[in-house]
């Protein structure tokens, strides 16, 4: 049985499942890169007004306590799985690297939404002024980390 996945007629992903495998076949790279920096635009727009025009509810303020730490364990795993989809890269593993690779992007999407429900939840942690320098370039590394992330998933 063969399935294709298109978007429009000019496919920006194509795969060919065949007996369960699944190989990659012709992509236009034009339009995968357009479909990162859309998505790319829309995500980084979205948590910049999240985190500084949207206003949390005071009823969530000690509800949901876990999600720093759940923050910090997906980023953890997804750290993991692109250092070992590097390894498997380098050493020539191309379906372990696909495969870790989709599983970096799967911890860092849960990530995205822990983030998201964390902070429209609870809100902006204030810090003291001393720390603000680190608070504001932490958008431009969020931004340049999801960057990466989608440039790794584009090979």
């Amino acid at each position: 049985m063969v399935f294709f996945l298109r978007a429009q007629q000019h496919a920006a992903l194509s795969f060919v499942c065949s007996n369960g495998f699944m190989e990659q076949g012709r992509t236009n790279p034009r339009a995968v890169l357009g479909a990162i920096v859309a998505a790319s635009a829309a995500a980084i727009s979205f948590l910049l007004w999240l985190l500084y025009i949207h206003q949390a509810s005071v009823q969530f303020a000690g509800h949901w306590t876990f999600l720093p730490a759940l923050n910090a364990f997906l980023n953890g795993l997804s750290a993991i799985a692109l250092c070992v989809g590097l390894y498997f890269i380098k050493h020539g593993y191309r379906q372990a690297h696909r495969t870790s690779m989709l599983l970096a992007f799967g911890f860092s999407s849960l990530f995205l939404v822990s983030y998201i429900v964390n902070h429209a939840l609870h809100g902006d942690t204030r810090f003291p002024a001393r720390e603000r320098f680190v608070l504001s370039i932490f958008p431009f590394w969020l931004a340049t980390s999801f960057f990466q992330l989608s440039h790794c998933l584009s090979y």
